[in-house]
C-alpha cells in the first residue's frame, strides 16, 4: 500500500492529492490501530497480573481500607448486642469445663496488686522454669520490689490423647512443686484460645476478684517486672479505673486467606474490622474492667477462637477502651539494648535467651546510664536509631524514643 501510495503521488494533479490524503489516512488509521491493539494487549497482561496477586492485594490494601473506613466512618459496633450475643437457650447449652487443677486459696486473705495469667501448653514446661526462676518468681517480686504479684499458668489438656496420660501426670507433679497451674478439662490447642482466655476471667472473679490488676500474657514473652510493678503501683496511688493498656490494634481486618493461621470466614465473622484490641501477647486491665468483660464474656459467642479479638469484643460490649502502651511490643522483639531495657514493658519472642535477657534488663547499669541529662540525650539518640526504621519492625514505634 505504501508502494501504490509513492505511485499515485507522482501523478501532478488534483486526483493525485486526494490520493495522498486518503493513504494518509489509511496510514494514519492503521497506526491508531497498531496503538490501540499494543494498549489492549498491555491492559490484558496487567489484568492478568492483578488477578493472579488480586488475593495479596486484597488481604495488603482493599482489605485494610474497607476495615478503616468501617472503624473511622461507619463506627458501629451493634452488632456485639445482636447476632453475636447468646440467647438463653444457648447459655444453657454451653460446655461446662470442669477444673482439673486449681488453687483456690491463692489470693485469700492478700492484698494483690497483680493478677498476671500466663498462657500455657502442657508439653511448655522449660518455659515454665525459665519464668518461674527469672521475671516470674514472685519470692523475687514480693522482697525485692515490695509487690505482691500471682502468677498463675493458665491451660487445658493435652492434645494427643496417648501422651495425654504422660502430660498430666508430669503437670501432677509440676504442681505440686510449684502450687501454680490453673488447668481445665478442654483440649489445649489454638482453636480453644478463647476457651483459655474464658477460663482466665473465670478464675480471676472467683477466687482473687480483689486483686488491683490482672494481665494476660504468653509464655514467650518477656516481662520486665521492676518496671511494671513500679507503674502499676503509680497508677493504684491514682485508684484508677477502666484501664486496659497494651498494644492497640485499631481497625483490624478479619483475616480471610484459607492458609492463614488466623483465618476466620465470613460466616464466622461478616463484618469489616474488628472492634479495637490489645495484642494477645501481653496486656494489662484494671479489676473493675475484669468484672466488666468476665460478665461480658458469659453473654458473646465463643466461637471465634482469636482470643485477643474476643477480649475487645467483650471490652467493647462494656465501654471499655484499650490505651496504646508504647512499651508494649507486638510480635516481634525488642533491641538489646540498656536504654531499650530503662522503659521496657513488654517483649515478644523470648525462650532460650530469657536468662541472658532477664540479667541484663535489671542490672544496676541500665539506670545509671539513662539518668542525668547526658544519659537521657544518649539514650534518646540511641533509641532513634534502634526504634526509628524505614521498614516496620513490629516492636516498639519511633515515637518511643522520645517518651
Amino acid at each position: 500500500m505504501q508502494s501504490f501510495c509513492l505511485i499515485i503521488s507522482t501523478v501532478p494533479d488534483s486526483g493525485s492529492q486526494r490520493v495522498k490524503k486518503d493513504c494518509r489516512m489509511f496510514l494514519s488509521a492503521r497506526r491508531i490501530k497498531k496503538c490501540q491493539f499494543l494498549q489492549l494487549i498491555m491492559t490484558c497482561f496487567l489484568f492478568s497480573l492483578l488477578m493472579i496477586y488480586w488475593e495479596q492485594f486484597d488481604n495488603g490494601v482493599v482489605s485494610h481500607m474497607k476495615s478503616y473506613s468501617y472503624r473511622y466512618l461507619v463506627n458501629s459496633y451493634e452488632f456485639l448486642n445482636e447476632s453475636l450475643s447468646l440467647s438463653k437457650a444457648d447459655l444453657n447449652g454451653l460446655a461446662k469445663y470442669q477444673y482439673l487443677i486449681n488453687h483456690k486459696d491463692k489470693c485469700k486473705n492478700q492484698k494483690v496488686l497483680l493478677l498476671l495469667f500466663v498462657k500455657t501448653s502442657p508439653e511448655n514446661s522449660e518455659r515454665r522454669v525459665a519464668i518461674r526462676s527469672t521475671w516470674g518468681n514472685e519470692t523475687y517480686i514480693q522482697t525485692e520490689l515490695k509487690a505482691n504479684v500471682k502468677i498463675i499458668f493458665a491451660l487445658g489438656t493435652h492434645l494427643n490423647q496417648y501422651n495425654g496420660l504422660l502430660f498430666q501426670n508430669q503437670l501432677l507433679r509440676e504442681d505440686k512443686a510449684f502450687h501454680d497451674l490453673v488447668q481445665q478439662d478442654f483440649i489445649d490447642d489454638f482453636h480453644n484460645l478463647t476457651l483459655k482466655l474464658k477460663m482466665q476471667f473465670e478464675w480471676a472473679h472467683l477466687y482473687c476478684s480483689h486483686a488491683k490488676f490482672v494481665m494476660s500474657a504468653d509464655d514467650d514473652i518477656f516481662i520486665h517486672m521492676p518496671n511494671l510493678v513500679q507503674y502499676l503501683q503509680e497508677l493504684d496511688g491514682r485508684g484508677i479505673q477502666d484501664f486496659w493498656i497494651g498494644r492497640v490494634h485499631r481497625g483490624a481486618p478479619p483475616i480471610r486467606r484459607k492458609e492463614s493461621k488466623y483465618y476466620v470466614p465470613y460466616e464466622m465473622y461478616q463484618w469489616a474490622a474488628y472492634p479495637d484490641y490489645t495484642a494477645g501477647a501481653a496486656y494489662v486491665f484494671s479489676g473493675d474492667v475484669a468484672s466488666k468483660v468476665y460478665r461480658a464474656s458469659l453473654t458473646i459467642n465463643t466461637t471465634l477462637y482469636i482470643d485477643d479479638v474476643f477480649m475487645g469484643m467483650c471490652a467493647r460490649k462494656v465501654g471499655v477502651i484499650p490505651q496504646y502502651h508504647v512499651y508494649f511490643s507486638g510480635e516481634g522483639r525488642a533491641p538489646y539494648h540498656p536504654c531499650i531495657y530503662n522503659q521496657m514493658m513488654t517483649s515478644h519472642g523470648h525462650v532460650k535467651d530469657i536468662y541472658h535477657l532477664w540479667k541484663e534488663a535489671t542490672h544496676p547499669k541500665v539506670r545509671r546510664l539513662s539518668s542525668g541529662i547526658l544519659g537521657k540525650l544518649y539514650c534518646t539518640i540511641i533509641k532513634v536509631f534502634l526504634l526509628c526504621k524505614p521498614k516496620y519492625v513490629d516492636t516498639y514505634p519511633c515515637s518511643a524514643a522520645f517518651s
